[in-house]
């Protein structure tokens, strides 16, 4: 049972990619049957083209017309078709079948490209409903029994044990830990949580185990309010969408009824004789057919994602790459983004008594028995020193860690931790590490025994490292004309100053939850219409979505945010968002000369036939000629 159920969902998921590929194969093999004389074999494979690619779209253009009293283009196109196969069997003209299949391949191509948007959204859809667990461990009269988060209630108390995902939102009432709130808030550190702090679904728990108590129904949580937001933000259509589509109707309606009046008043009006009228009339139903222009735009999109692919810019479709083009505002997550999104060492300052090299190795003596980042970060940064495990190493939540190294106490911490056991710190290394916090880093202070007392060997700064190529970024952006760069982070104000003033950007929004990202995206719309924001975190999700243009770090982003984007950048090089902006106004301006050209040759073969210069083998000559030079046009791209 397993096999077809499969094979199921696959046809289901796939029906539009498979229904394109067989048309086009039947379409190929149909001419290949005309252009040997076989004529049963291809009037036996063209018309099963024409039923396979354009089922789905004959279905929707009927369904247009009866529920909404309104023609598209979907039904335009088939009608188009249909009337140059009728034409062709009436003239014997067989090639007019043929030319009649391409039209439905090209709609049976743009249906599998619509599919495949819709199948994405599913997925980041998908991939944000994995984030937490399924289940959680409820204390039901002291005991642990784990109940799926669907049942769980305002009220009820969960364990959350070290290394688990938060299941829901709540409140420790006991406990002290360190929580990755990264996905989140984007804090690029650990946030310290003890008793009444409040914890979002979807962050990682540290090293300590948290009792909660559920404080809003699950459904109510941070990341499902993320959920609801993707989901509104990817469903709403721009106005530019809105446009589109009732011009393909307007345009519709036009070619129809024009096609009709052709078709019926010249006998009455200019005396033709009836077949002269059909013959005119089906010869404007397909050089007024849109495939020039529909060629006028997506080869040249296509090939623009082709060149952005090789240079490491993954565009998910061909909308975003024009969309990139006329981008006014951009706004950049700051942890992950700007920065690299890991923490490391970033200065070291020691008292005259000791080398940097001597704060190192003592900090990575008793750092190296702890899991947290901090430490971590200490540990490699002493990669390359001669440095020996410290022992008895005991860790205070919150504080510091303290231990023994060649037979003397060490103490790590912060600064008041430090201070329980030295007197007073030494006023410069003092002076010099506020000024440190200030520009948003974090300070682990050492000191060692010397004799009764303990003295200060150093202090280390500990930062989360902005990009090399961040600068220079900002720099071409604004060259290029983008009229505002701002920073939207969940960082806390003042860390996101000091980044935001090293990488040169004025506007600064800190200390945001996602739906407040959200909101600042949709105020820098009002004001600039296409606004692009580029991010890697959970916490992004949101504004990657509503936001005109949606740019994700392919390395150190999210599975979330690189569903949710528009534009990946694979290599995390900020520096290809210019290069996308600039491919994407080369694209624009490609695809305006090949509109004008596709529509040069739709008013000159219209005029053609209404003088009667034209027959129909020479206005399909002219249709397809057209459609290949703007094919080719487009191409110009791929250099």
């Amino acid at each position: 049972m397993l096999y077809p159920q499969r094979f199921n969902q696959f046809t289901k998921e796939h029906a539009d990619t498979l229904a394109a590929l067989l048309c086009g194969l039947l379409l190929f093999l149909g001419w290949f049957a005309l252009h040997f004389g076989a004529l049963g074999w291809a009037l036996l494979l063209l018309p099963a083209a024409y039923v396979i690619g354009g089922y789905e779209s004959a279905r929707e253009g009927l369904t247009t017309l009866i529920k909404e009293k309104e023609l598209d283009v979907d039904l335009l196109m088939i009608v188009a078709a249909v009337g140059a196969a009728s034409l062709g069997l009436w003239r014997r003209e067989y090639h007019l079948i043929i030319d009649g299949a391409i039209l439905i391949l090209i709609f049976a191509i743009s249906g599998a490209l619509e599919g495949y948007a819709m199948r994405r959204t599913e997925r980041s859809i998908r991939s944000l409903m994995s984030l937490t667990p399924d289940t959680a461990t409820v204390l039901h009269q002291g005991k642990e029994e784990v109940v799926p988060i669907s049942q769980l209630k305002v009220g009820d108390e969960i364990v959350v044990k070290p290394g688990e995902l938060i299941p829901t939102d709540g409140i420790i009432v006991s406990g002290y830990s360190t929580l990755n709130e990264a996905a989140i808030t984007g804090e690029s550190l650990p946030v310290e949580k003890t008793v009444g702090a409040e914890v979002f679904a979807g962050t990682l728990n540290g090293y300590g185990a948290l009792k909660l108590q559920v404080h809003k129904p699950a459904e109510s949580s941070l990341i499902q309010r993320v959920i609801r937001l993707v989901e509104q933000a990817q469903t709403e259509e721009p106005p530019s969408q809105q446009f589109i589509e009732r011009f393909e109707r307007g345009y519709a309606r036009v070619i129809v009824i024009a096609g009709v009046l052709l078709a019926t008043l010249p006998p009455f009006i200019w005396g033709w004789d009836w077949e002269t009228t059909i013959y005119r009339a089906l010869t404007f139903l397909v050089v007024a057919s849109p495939c020039a222009l529909m060629a006028a735009i997506m080869p040249t999109l296509l090939s623009g994602i082709a060149n952005g692919a090789r240079q490491g810019i993954l565009f998910k479709n061909g909308a975003q790459l024009e969309k990139i083009g006329k981008v006014r505002a951009i706004a950049f997550d700051k942890t992950g983004t700007l920065t690299t999104g890991q923490v490391q060492v970033s200065q070291v300052i020691s008292s005259s008594e000791y080398s940097q090299g001597d704060v190192l190795k003592a900090a990575a003596a008793l750092e190296s028995c702890s899991e947290h980042p901090i430490g971590k970060a200490i540990v490699q940064a002493a990669n390359d020193l001669n440095w020996v495990r410290g022992v008895e190493v005991q860790a205070i939540p919150g504080q510091g860690i303290i231990g023994i190294l060649n037979n003397q106490n060490l103490v790590v911490g912060k600064a008041t931790f430090i201070q329980q056991y030295v007197a007073q710190l030494p006023e410069a290394l003092y002076s010099l590490a506020k000024a440190w916090e200030h520009e948003g880093k974090t300070v682990v202070w050492v000191a060692r025994e010397s004799g009764e007392d303990y003295e200060v060997m150093g202090a280390i700064a500990i930062a989360d490292m902005v990009r090399t190529e961040a600068v220079a970024t900002i720099t071409r952006l604004r060259k290029l004309g983008v009229e505002e760069i701002v920073m939207i982070t969940g960082d806390n104000q003042r860390t996101a100053a000091c980044v935001a003033q090293a990488v040169g950007i004025n506007c600064v929004y800190a200390e945001l939850l996602p739906e407040d990202k959200l909101d600042v995206i949709r105020s820098l719309q009002k004001q600039y219409k296409i606004v692009a924001m580029v991010g890697d975190g959970i916490n992004d999700a949101p504004a990657l979505a509503q936001a005109s243009v949606g740019i994700a770090m392919g390395g150190a982003g999210s599975d979330v945010a690189l569903e949710t984007a528009d534009i990946v950048l694979m290599a995390d090089r900020l520096e290809k968002i210019a290069t996308a902006i600039k491919l994407g106004r080369r694209s624009q301006s490609i695809v305006k000369q090949n509109i004008a050209i596709a529509l040069g040759f739709i008013i000159l073969l219209l005029i053609g036939n209404f003088l009667g210069n034209i027959n129909l083998p020479i206005g399909v000559i002219g249709h397809e000629g057209s459609t290949v030079l703007v094919t080719l046009s487009g191409l110009r791209l791929l250099k």
